[in-house]
C-alpha cells in the first residue's frame, strides 16, 4: 500500500494545486518512483490512498498497467484519514496476509527484496539516520534486531513497513495515526526492524524537494550518502 492521501501542508503553494506524490522529482512523479521500485522487486499488486486533490491520482496513473502494475484505489474524504485510519480502511482490499506500506511524501533507494515476506511481530520497520529536521528519531534498534520506542540508538522510522493486519484489532473508522498503534504493539509484544543507511529523504518542503531534485539529477538518480552503518 502506498499512502498517498496527505494535504502536506508544509509543501505549500506546491501542493495548493497538485498532491505530493505528484510532484516531479528527477523529470517524473515522486510517486512514480515507488511504482518503477515495487516493480523492479517483483510487487505489482497495489492499492493507494487518495484524500487531498485526490482525483488526480487515478487520472494520472489510472490502473497502473503503463508501470508494470496493477493499482486499486481507495478514496477518502478530501481531509484524509490519517496514516492509521488510511490503513485501516484498506484492510477489506489488502487481504489476511501481511503487506508492506510505503509513505507517499518520501524518496529512496531501498531494495524492496529485503523486506520480510512473514514479520515476527505484528510489523517490521524500515530505519533510517536521523535527519537534520527529526534528530531525536523515533525507535531504538537493538542488536538484536527488535525494535522498542527507548534505547541508546534511536533512528528514524522511514515510511517503510511490512504489517499484519492484527496490528489494527480494536480500531474504528476514523481519523487516526499509525504511530500510537506501532509503539503500543512494541510495548507488547517483540517487534523487528532494520537499519538502512542508504538513499532516502523525506520530501516534507519545497526547500527538500528542490535539494533531492537536484542530487538526482547530478548523480544521473543515484543518491549517495556517507551514512555509516549502524554502530559505527
Amino acid at each position: 500500500m502506498i499512502l498517498a492521501a496527505g494535504r502536506g501542508e508544509r509543501m505549500r503553494p506546491l501542493t495548493d494545486h497538485t498532491p505530493k506524490p505528484l510532484l516531479p522529482v528527477a523529470g517524473q512523479p515522486l510517486i512514480v518512483h515507488h511504482l518503477q521500485a515495487l516493480r523492479a522487486a517483483g510487487i505489482t499488486d497495489l492499492v493507494i490512498n487518495t484524500g487531498h486533490l485526490g482525483e488526480q491520482l487515478p487520472a494520472a496513473l489510472d490502473d497502473g498497467r503503463a508501470w508494470g502494475v496493477r493499482i486499486t484505489w481507495s478514496p477518502e474524504p478530501p481531509d484524509a484519514l490519517e496514516t492509521g485510519g488510511g490503513i485501516f480502511q484498506a484492510l477489506p482490499q489488502m487481504g489476511p496476509e501481511p503487506f508492506l506500506v510505503v509513505n507517499g511524501d518520501i524518496w529512496t533507494d531501498y531494495p524492496f527484496t529485503r523486506l520480510p515476506l512473514a514479520p515476527v511481530g505484528l510489523a517490521h520497520l524500515v530505519l533510517v539516520p536521523n535527519p537534520p529536521h527529526h534528530p531525536a528519531g523515533d525507535f531504538a534498534l537493538a542488536a538484536d534486531g527488535r525494535v522498542a520506542e527507548t534505547g541508546a540508538a534511536r533512528l528514524t522510522y522511514s515510511g517503510i513497513s511490512v504489517l499484519r493486519p492484527e496490528l489494527f484489532a480494536g480500531c474504528a473508522p476514523g481519523r487516526f495515526p499509525l504511530g500510537p498503534l506501532l509503539r503500543r504493539a512494541m510495548a507488547e509484544n517483540p517487534m523487528t526492524g532494520e537499519y538502512y543507511p542508504g538513499g532516502w529523504c523525506d520530501v516534507g518542503t519545497p526547500q527538500r524537494l528542490a535539494e533531492l531534485d537536484r542530487t538526482l539529477r547530478k548523480s544521473n538518480g543515484r543518491y549517495r550518502t556517507a551514512n555509516p552503518p549502524l554502530g559505527d
